[in-house]
């Protein structure tokens, strides 16, 4: 991003439990991506579309989403879908922290694949929406789409619990930006160009659109939750397919760089590897491994500093985002997850 043309300039307001305000700045890129990006995330700006809060802070373990809350909410979602008249019954054992994290501290990946399984047989993916989502009503919907957001909420909560306890300096906090009911458009080829293998290895305040939460986990989330020795058709779960489409969603990745380490290059080779063995290119663009960059936070500007200590220690006092702007549009969301009549809110949404 350096050096490149800014196409725009957006600033987020952050909110803190005591109501002080930060801002930070993104730049925005001029390429193909960034251009019909930034007329998505206008358009849900303008039309004021309903920022996901309870989706928005992954991996911060200062957040009061604890592995506890997560996992009480995972097996309400499962019960309201069981009571919900749907010819569809989840068989399982409550999830709690002693059954879905391990002894070395990691997630017990099995029992989040199966989660997922779940959320795959009731919601389908894009162009090919399930028979039990159509049928759901909209607060079935809204327990449906939980399954798939809180699984990947807590595999990321519980591996910044690992990090804190092996390697507290690798955590990957990261914000993620996401409007319920947003509006897609369709990817060209030319921004096809923004994905690969290099891309994995993310900027601290880099702004990359967002996965199309439809297709499932990607190659590389399988690859390290699986290992280099998994093959696709031993899984329960992969619903691998390359992103078509896209939103004015976007992420922020507050975590370190690590593409320059050795363990990283490494791990990269490693993963070519299993793409190969798993009958893949690692080559082939289309295949949307990555994260296409379309913006980039001026971290002194917002910060004062580019130490990412400094940097995680406000973010984890303001874990709120009050308000958006850019040159074309503001809008301002004044509520949050915790408050009593927040899941109300989104399931009128989505009906």
């Amino acid at each position: 991003m350096s050096g490149g043309k800014v196409l725009d300039e957006i600033k987020i307001t952050l909110r803190s439990n005591n109501g002080d305000h930060h801002n930070i700045w993104i730049d925005v890129a001029d390429n193909s991506l960034s251009r019909k990006w930034l007329a998505a995330l206008n358009h849900l700006i303008e039309k004021n579309y309903h920022l996901e809060k309870n989706y928005c802070w992954l991996g911060w373990t200062e957040s009061a989403r604890t592995a506890e809350y997560l996992c009480q909410q995972i097996n309400n979602s499962i019960n309201a879908v069981n009571d919900s008249g749907l010819d569809y019954k989840i068989i399982y054992e409550p999830y709690t922290i002693e059954n879905t994290i391990r002894s070395d501290f990691d997630v017990d990946h099995d029992k989040m694949n199966q989660l997922h399984r779940w959320f795959e047989d009731l919601q389908g993916w894009s162009g090919s929406i399930s028979n039990y989502y159509n049928q759901a009503n909209p607060a079935t919907r809204w327990h449906i789409r939980q399954l798939n957001l809180l699984c990947h909420e807590y595999e990321s909560l519980v591996l910044s619990m690992r990090k804190d306890k092996y390697a507290p300096e690798w955590r990957r906090p990261s914000q993620l930006m996401c409007w319920l009911q947003a509006p897609r458009f369709t990817l060209d080829n030319e921004d096809y160009e923004l994905f690969g293998i290099n891309t994995i290895s993310r900027q601290p305040g880099g702004v990359y659109v967002g996965v199309n939460k439809a297709v499932g986990k990607h190659h590389w989330e399988v690859f390290n939750d699986e290992g280099r020795d998994s093959r696709l058709a031993e899984l329960i779960t992969t619903s691998l397919r390359g992103q078509t489409e896209a939103a004015g969603d976007f992420d922020i990745e507050w975590g370190r760089y690590p593409g320059d380490y050795p363990w990283q290059i490494s791990k990269l080779e490693e993963f070519r590897e299993w793409l190969v063995a798993n009958n893949f290119d690692p080559e082939d663009k289309t295949l949307t491994i990555g994260h296409p960059q379309v913006g980039q936070v001026d971290l002194i500007r917002s910060f004062g500093t580019e130490d990412y200590q400094e940097i995680w220690q406000k973010l984890s006092s303001h874990l709120d985002v009050y308000k958006i702007h850019t040159s074309c549009a503001e809008a301002t969301y004044d509520y949050n997850w915790s408050d009593p009549d927040y899941k109300q809110k989104q399931i009128e949404v989505l009906q």
